[in-house]
């Protein structure tokens, strides 16, 4: 059976995220001052073969620890449809 995995990878939150400061920055010159912090992070979109949906899970699972995300730096979050 064929699964749609999307994995949302995030900066900590105890790192500086710079991306996420120069892009508050932008929309702050934009007049846009009610936002008041910009995380930003990637959203990873897989279809997976697996023969259940735990095993898409670990399979995304050791994709995001072995390539998609940072350990030291990034969280993710796994999401199997």
């Amino acid at each position: 059976m064929k699964y749609s995995v999307q994995v949302h990878v995030m900066p900590l939150k105890e790192l500086l995220d710079p991306q996420g400061k120069a892009v508050l920055g932008g929309l702050k010159n934009l007049g846009l001052n009610s936002v008041e912090d910009v995380r930003v992070g990637k959203h990873i979109s897989l279809q997976i073969e697996a023969s259940s949906e735990e095993e898409a899970k670990r399979i995304a699972e050791e994709a995001s620890k072995k390539l998609l995300a940072n350990a030291v730096m990034e969280f993710y979050e796994i999401e199997v449809h």
